[in-house]
């Protein structure tokens, strides 16, 4: 049990220490102006198509299921006040959170790691590089703008497929559809919809580098910090999740 605490209080050193460095990168000469930019490619632009297609599912699903529960009470023809505060407060961010981890967590803490455990990071202090700069703060920026925006593009979308099924199979006109929507969403929710994925964005690049940085013991230690990455990301997104949600709730409110 003491080694465990040991072992948690370590890696939470050791996040805290990789979040701080990685942006203070951007207060030193050079800025990696087009590493960030390939960066935002990978992880913005390729996550795009798999964004869209969970986006458009989670809205057809939750429209359908969510419509014929509220029809038994007569209150089917809100199902785009419903679809559309749960997609941007909710749905949107984590979903998209958890999609992101996957495909590009994962991918981070398996490339640094594999380049830790072959000593490439090493050969980059002895040139002089800073890998600190050159590999986190790159993707710290960049996950940390497009995760916001893919987030976005998701609300989006999910509200779309909620529009198909409304029209199509709930007898809901698209026109009242599109005023329920805008009528529920407030500034608040708005607010919240945009601060959530900047907080997971940048959580998840903190967690894929730290654990790729970490990385020893050749492949099979590449394998256990790519593992490790994606579950402790995960697991924070939901805490912050529910810590940030308790927190904006109380002030608002």
């Amino acid at each position: 049990m003491l080694r465990a605490v040991l072992s948690l209080l370590v890696h939470l050193h050791g996040l805290f220490e990789t979040f701080l460095q990685g942006w203070g990168g951007l207060l030193r000469r050079p800025f990696y102006g087009r590493a960030i930019i390939e960066q935002m490619d990978v992880i913005g632009v390729r996550s795009s198509g798999i964004v869209i297609l969970t986006a458009t599912f989670t809205g057809l699903v939750l429209a359908l299921q969510s419509g014929y529960e509220m029809a038994i009470y007569g209150a089917k023809m809100y199902v785009g006040t419903l679809l559309s505060v749960s997609l941007v407060r909710e749905l949107g961010p984590v979903l998209t959170a958890l999609i992101v981890t996957g495909r590009v967590g994962s991918a981070m803490a398996a490339e640094i790691g594999s380049m830790a455990v072959t000593e490439q990071i090493d050969a980059m202090r002895a040139l002089g590089t800073d890998p600190m700069k050159k590999l986190v703060t790159t993707r710290l920026v960049a996950a940390t703008v497009m995760t916001p925006l893919l987030t976005a593009m998701a609300d989006a979308v999910g509200i779309l497929g909620g529009l198909v099924v409304a029209v199509s199979a709930l007898g809901i006109s698209g026109s009242f559809y599109w005023v329920t929507v805008v009528r529920a969403l407030t500034f608040d929710d708005l607010t919240m919809g945009i601060i959530k994925p900047i907080l997971f964005g940048m959580l998840m690049a903190t967690v894929g580098c730290y654990m790729g940085m970490s990385a020893t013991g050749g492949t099979r230690g590449v394998g256990e910090a790519t593992t490790r990455s994606v579950v402790l990301t995960s697991v924070l997104i939901f805490a912050v999740d529910f810590l940030f949600t308790k927190l904006f709730l109380a002030v608002v409110h």
